[in-house]
């Protein structure tokens, strides 16, 4: 059994023993092991040349890593905060996701790094940014939730042509614990949803740490009589649209959950696009579930006030199934 942590950090030991064009680059992930030990022990397996302490200079960071994906290279760059990812954002947005597009170059480059809140970090360490991306074509993101995926979706994204944003829950790191597979298991294909529990009364849709809440709220519900189908997308761009759509179709009805505000959030297309394929089988109207629409605040009280909770997950889907 290892953890979340853990796992991500064994798979990239195990691409870097099996391609030399792949090596890391961040703040203090060297020497330090990053701020939350992720890299821990990989300088002393792969040398400075390949687990590259940063100055702390995201721009320069995502500069450094699509230049380097360009010349052939493998580079998994680390935010130490994801919130910190906007100070790259041109580089992204603008340079990285249109190299293909533009002239047919490859950018074999992974942008990695902790997200979400529930432990306290405040309102410039605890945000959920896919939402900033999901409107860039030529990026793909995914956000696994289990110790097994992020192993392997870490595998996928690095063997990936394309710019991929790679989203680690923080808080799951040291919470979640299973068996993963060796350098060639937990094969994960980015764009494959999976069903983590069967049901009948409605789809709940979601990713990352909230798939474990929605978990909960299934389980308390199931008491009720009330089954729930919850989906991980494990990927956002692409998303398993296919697993999705013949879910509701077989419920006839479908909640998005996400961590991230409400307003603008991934769930509003997610939601519009089920509600224009599966039109004809809906019994009620797509229904959302986020955080509120404000920054995520320091006292754990209002933390948990402003991110869903098991609670509201379960009082809307309790509505929804009844609709």
């Amino acid at each position: 059994m290892v953890t979340y942590l853990e796992a991500i950090r064994i798979a990239l030991a195990e691409e870097m023993r099996a391609d030399p064009r792949v090596f890391l680059l961040g703040e203090d992930i060297g020497l330090y092991g990053g701020a939350f030990k992720l890299t821990h022990d990989l300088l002393a397996e792969f040398g400075p040349e390949r687990v590259i302490d940063t100055p702390i200079t995201e721009a320069g960071i995502v500069g450094a890593a699509i230049g380097a994906a360009l010349m052939g290279q493998r580079p998994v760059a680390e935010m130490q905060f994801i919130d910190f990812i906007t100070n790259g954002f041109q580089l992204i947005t603008n340079f990285a996701a249109k190299c293909h597009y533009r002239w047919g170059a490859a950018v074999p480059l992974v942008i990695r790094g902790p997200v979400g809140g529930g432990v306290g970090a405040g309102p410039f360490h605890s945000q959920n940014v896919e939402a900033y991306f999901l409107h860039t074509p030529g990026l793909k993101m995914v956000a696994p939730a289990t110790a097994r995926d992020a192993h392997g979706l870490m595998k996928a994204a690095i063997r990936d042509p394309n710019p991929v944003l790679f989203f680690e829950h923080k808080f799951l790191y040291r919470h979640v614990k299973e068996e993963i597979g060796g350098p060639d298991g937990d094969q994960v294909a980015i764009g494959r949803a999976a069903i983590r529990r069967p049901g009948r009364a409605l789809t709940l849709v979601t990713f990352g740490a909230m798939v474990h809440r929605a978990l909960a709220a299934a389980e308390a519900l199931a008491a009720e009589g009330i089954d729930i189908e919850v989906i991980d997308l494990r990927s956002l761009k692409p998303w398993d649209e296919g697993m999705v759509y013949d879910s509701v179709r077989q419920t006839g009805k479908a909640l998005v959950l996400h961590e991230a505000p409400q307003t603008g959030g991934v769930g509003a297309e997610y939601a519009a696009a089920i509600g224009a394929a599966c039109f004809e089988w809906l019994d009620a109207p797509v229904e959302r579930v986020a955080g509120l629409d404000v920054p995520v605040p320091y006292h754990p009280a209002l933390e948990r006030a402003a991110l869903p909770s098991v609670e509201r997950i379960v009082e809307r889907s309790r509505t929804l199934a009844r609709y």
